[in-house]
């Protein structure tokens, strides 16, 4: 009997899974609340110099606010402000005529930076000044965050396959926690950066660990309704950070405000089940058999326990891998293990570098940048609506090629529009980003299927590392444009194509169990070579 057959006796599908899901909402809305974040926090107002030491006496002094900009900063094209230039010493000439901009006359700002605080009250720009010379910090803030979640992903993948899901979650929260209050109360940019990258490293492990246990605990049935039902926390989380920033335009306060849902989640935790599937894997019967009573009695089958014992469940894990420890390395051991290892590792990587990428060439609506966000998170739901049934049609296989080439024909296609065809580059690129997002999707289930329970958390670890390698690369492909306006677009197409035809190397999962050890993946082969042998 394998564990699949006992979660359709006590029900794969009831009030049990019902509620995981719904505890596990509190944690999952902060996860795009912090990585998408940096659009709010790390928002650049207008801006230009601070032109107070400029006042030479009462002239400067009576003049009116355009009147002390007209003279003390030069306007560029567009006729706005400089925003890192000002003149070295009042131009009282220019009251009467043209304000042209003098580079003869202009220096660096010398002291500071004035900021439009209409939209934003405060962001870490206006804090620390990352702006013109320095505004390479700014965008750093993001990396250094991404870097932290790609190191995150294996760490947290080794502890949930080592120590069970349940438990390194908590440590997930707690670290979120303490790293975000942190980062809210930092004294130094420096500090800030050092607090945002152990954030995206604690985040990682909510990221992977929740679709794992979710997914774990679904029938093979439902498991589609499983892995997209986690996705729409995603959408969720993304109008609760529209929401949050507009109603909190002050960074740290913002910080904290997206961060507050975990101490919910931390309350929560008690009612959190451990994987019954690990625990069976790892041969602890006991505490398996304490979950999937209360399952049994939760969804109405307790009748279905008499035949359930810890000495039944104990039976169902083979003694060879019992007590054996797995590592990433078992990821590349054997063949098969390593071919879905290195195939479904590239075509991760082509996910999320593809998407990032389209992301960052995506220009916005001319919209203000709360409805701006509000927009991009509702194309979303009906998205991943028609991707649950498509998959539960289809199948996962299918469902990744096709989103993958379909965002490279995108790409492809937009490299034919011009500029002054805006209305069709931005159609095309709104459907690239929904198949991208799709892509991104589909993934999390996929590759929590082809994982075996024994590593699964050490190859979605793996994986993510990957992914979030590819975001980190994604703003340096962008800067290619300078040598060849289209060689971004070029790269992020052929990657996309590329991760979609590396799909084909890669099994279907739909209706199928998932498999429990690294003998469940390479058994099908020795079964094939042993047929061959025969004839």
């Amino acid at each position: 009997m394998k564990f699949d057959n006992i979660l359709s006796d006590i029900n794969g599908f009831g009030k049990f899974q019902i509620r995981l899901v719904l505890i596990q909402v509190l944690s999952r809305i902060t996860v795009p609340c912090h990585f998408l974040l940096n659009n709010f926090m790390a928002a650049v107002p207008s801006h230009h110099c601070n032109i107070s030491t400029l006042d030479d006496g009462n002239l400067f002094q009576n003049l009116t606010l355009d009147q002390q900009l007209t003279v003390g900063v030069p306007f560029v094209q567009g006729g706005f402000p400089s925003s890192c230039r000002m003149y070295s010493k009042p131009q009282y000439q220019y009251l009467s005529e043209f304000n042209s901009s003098n580079n003869t006359l202009t220096v660096k700002c010398q002291n500071g930076w004035v900021y439009d605080n209409t939209t934003f009250k405060s962001t870490i720009a206006t804090e620390w000044d990352l702006v013109c010379s320095q505004k390479g910090m700014n965008k750093a803030t993001a990396t250094i965050f991404f870097i932290g979640v790609m190191f995150g992903a294996p760490l947290f993948g080794f502890l949930s396959d080592r120590f069970g899901r349940r438990r390194p979650l908590l440590v997930a929260y707690i670290c979120i926690l303490m790293f975000a209050i942190l980062s809210a109360f930092s004294t130094s940019y420096v500090m800030f950066l050092i607090m945002r990258f152990f954030t995206g490293m604690s985040l990682a492990g909510i990221s992977i660990i929740s679709v794992v246990l979710n997914v774990e605990w679904f029938s093979i049935e439902h498991r589609t309704f499983s892995g997209i039902i986690i996705s729409l926390d995603w959408t969720i989380g993304n109008w609760l950070l529209v929401l949050l920033a507009y109603l909190v335009p002050e960074w740290r306060m913002l910080i904290l405000a997206v961060t507050f849902p975990l101490l919910l989640a931390i309350f929560a935790w008690r009612w959190l089940p451990e994987s019954a599937r690990w625990l069976m894997a790892n041969g602890k019967a006991d505490e398996a058999h304490y979950y999937i009573k209360q399952c049994a009695e939760l969804n109405n089958r307790a009748k279905c326990l008499s035949t359930i014992t810890p000495e039944a469940l104990l039976d169902i894990a083979e003694t060879e891998t019992r007590n054996k420890k797995y590592t990433i390395i078992n990821l590349f051991k054997t063949p098969d293990m390593r071919k879905l290892a290195i195939s479904s590792g590239f075509m991760m990587f082509g996910v999320a570098f593809t998407y990032y990428g389209i992301s960052l060439n995506i220009t916005g609506f001319g919209l203000n940048p709360y409805l701006t966000q509000f927009i991009f998170a509702s194309i979303e739901m009906p998205m991943k609506i028609g991707v649950y049934f498509f998959l539960e049609k289809i199948g996962r296989k299918p469902g990744e090629i096709a989103t993958l080439l379909t965002t490279g024909l995108c790409l492809f296609i937009n490299m034919f529009f011009t500029q002054d065809k805006w209305l069709f580059r931005t159609i095309v690129a709104v459907l690239g980003k929904a198949m991208s997002e799709a892509s991104f999707t589909i993934a999390f289930l996929y590759l929590t299927e082809l994982y075996p329970t024994v590593v699964r958390q050490n190859g979605l670890g793996y994986t993510s590392f990957l992914a979030r390698l590819g975001v980190s690369i994604s703003p340096l492909v962008v800067l290619l444009e300078d040598v060849w306006h289209l060689l971004p677009s070029v790269i992020f197409c052929t990657v996309a194509v590329s991760s979609g035809l590396v799909s084909f190397l890669l099994p279907e999962t739909l209706n199928r169990r998932l498999p429990e050890f690294i003998e469940d993946i390479e058994k099908p082969r020795r079964q094939s070579m042993g047929e061959k042998g025969f004839h």
